[in-house]
């Protein structure tokens, strides 16, 4: 029932917004000028030509032919459309991610699930709607990006390791690259923690010791949520039973005393058990073997304008997506508890906590003056956001850049000790790294690379009550028709402005 109340609510606004976009803007928009020529080339069976300004692969064209294709009996039988490439018009492609924008609701909808089975299916549902309305992924929604399909193959992917089906995930990571090189991240961040997922049921003796453990500490906490009350022993039957394997493990990190301790066991284990972790996971072991031949015969990870989109240093990205992620989860993050938490978890290891401070900062100032890029596309077109952001804050006068580096700090701390408290520390260490490594290479800074991690984070952050909930989902829905309203209600006619490399409206 909770899938088709997502699904429902997705379609509700999504279709009805998607003929308003269509009709306010009919032609193609942005970088919808390189991907509907592009798939209409192809819906008119020409699969050779290729447009070289296109950088990621022809998995989004291959998704809308394959839509258009089933709605072409129907079209041909109503004397709609005579010819197949007639159907394949810019809002006939756009559609394609709305149907995606529902797969994406209802993935999140069951990850949530396998992720914390006592959350319970009303909050599982408010929750799949609350991301939908996610402002960066529901602007894309009516665009011919690649963002929501690329979505929806990661969560794909991820739900059915999850549910250790490990060749129909690999399947979906193969398939999810060709939408976007970059997921190649995501595929090796969900192989490693399935593996060490995998390993932890070979070991039943150090189970058995981590539900004691566990049980002890679920049954002496006070939950405040009704979803989320529940008992010891129902929790130790949970554990047992159910086929989705520890990911989400409240008190794990009590097993271990520190990160070190923690790879080293988890390491002696893998390599203990490593044919049959080899055999598990020789799927993944398949798409990563392709993926490394496409890089040697491609000549590098992305398919055209390469001179555009080299690999960079851009240490500053990561810092954004902090920043960004926690302002768009302002419950989590921007509340006084959570401050007064950070303030007590440093009281209890000054030096340590001072140690992690000063790094952090002196880290935080070589990323932010040595590693900020100003691609020339951001600079270039101010229909992106990013370019007010660029202008009016970032560069609003030199100092601020570097005022903002507490806010990075602090982004970054409150999301660490936020997922320490669910997940190992080793997960959370691979969460780290895998948001580096997709941004960190980006020259470019635009917030559609932020949602798959932006996703993961909602996906394994704690839960928080309707109340907070209902008060995010009005936030996004407000940003969102704000967005929708300076996209629609200004003139769509932009040109050079000469002797500047700024386009304008």
């Amino acid at each position: 029932m909770g899938r088709l109340v997502v699904a429902a609510a997705v379609a509700g606004w999504a279709i009805p917004i998607a003929a308003l976009v269509n009709s306010v803007v009919p032609e193609p928009y942005m970088d919808e000028i390189f991907h509907v020529p592009q798939a209409q080339q192809y819906c008119r069976g020409d699969l050779l030509t290729w447009d070289p300004m296109i950088t990621t692969p022809p998995g989004l064209y291959f998704v809308s032919l394959a839509y258009v294709a089933s709605l072409f009996p129907v079209a041909w039988m109503f004397r709609v459309a005579e010819t197949f490439d007639v159907l394949c018009s810019t809002a006939a492609l756009r559609s394609t991610n709305v149907i995606m924008a529902m797969v994406c609701a209802v993935l999140f909808h069951d990850l949530l699930l396998c992720i914390r089975p006592g959350i319970g299916e009303k909050k599982a549902t408010i929750y799949a709607i609350l991301v939908a309305l996610y402002p960066v992924h529901w602007f894309f929604t009516f665009l011919y990006y690649t963002d929501v399909a690329s979505l929806a193959a990661v969560l794909a992917m991820y739900l059915f390791c999850l549910k250790k089906q490990f060749w129909i995930s690999a399947m979906f990571g193969a398939f999810s690259l060709l939408f976007r090189q970059t997921n190649v991240i995501w595929i090796i961040f969900v192989a490693a923690n399935g593996a060490i997922s995998y390993i932890q049921d070979l070991y039943p003796k150090d189970d058995i010791i981590h539900e004691n453990i566990e049980t002890t500490h679920q049954s002496n906490r006070v939950v405040s949520s009704k979803d989320n009350k529940i008992t010891a022993q129902g929790l130790r039957r949970r554990r047992i039973n159910s086929p989705i394997n520890k990911v989400f493990v409240s008190e794990s990190t009590k097993l271990y005393n520190n990160l070190a301790e923690e790879v080293w066991d988890i390491t002696s284990k893998l390599w203990n058990s490593k044919c049959k972790v080899l055999i598990a996971f020789a799927p993944f072991v398949v798409v990563m073997l392709a993926f490394v031949s496409f890089i040697i015969w491609n000549g590098g990870i992305v398919l055209g304008a390469k001179e555009a989109h080299a690999v960079s240093p851009h240490f500053a990205q990561f810092l954004y997506f902090g920043l960004v992620a926690a302002a768009a989860l302002l419950p989590w993050h921007c509340t006084l508890s959570q401050v007064l938490d950070l303030f007590h978890l440093s009281e209890k290891n000054r030096t340590c906590s001072y140690l992690a401070v000063l790094m952090g900062l002196g880290l935080s100032f070589i990323a932010v003056h040595f590693f900020s890029i100003a691609h020339p596309y951001l600079l270039a077109d101010n229909r992106h956001y990013t370019f007010y952001v660029w202008r009016k804050i970032i560069q609003v006068n030199w100092m601020m850049k570097y005022t903002l580096i507490p806010l990075y700090m602090f982004s970054w701390f409150s999301i660490i000790n936020i997922l320490g408290k669910s997940q190992t520390r080793i997960w959370v260490l691979s969460f780290v790294l895998s948001v580096a490594l997709v941004l960190v290479p980006a020259p470019l800074v635009e917030f559609r690379y932020y949602t798959i991690p932006f996703v993961i984070l909602v996906l394994h952050s704690p839960v928080i009550g309707n109340s907070k909930l209902l008060a995010l989902g009005l936030l996004y829905a407000a940003v969102d028709m704000f967005t929708l309203v300076t996209f629609l209600f200004r003139p769509f006619h932009w040109e050079h402005e000469p002797g500047t490399q700024r386009f304008m409206w």
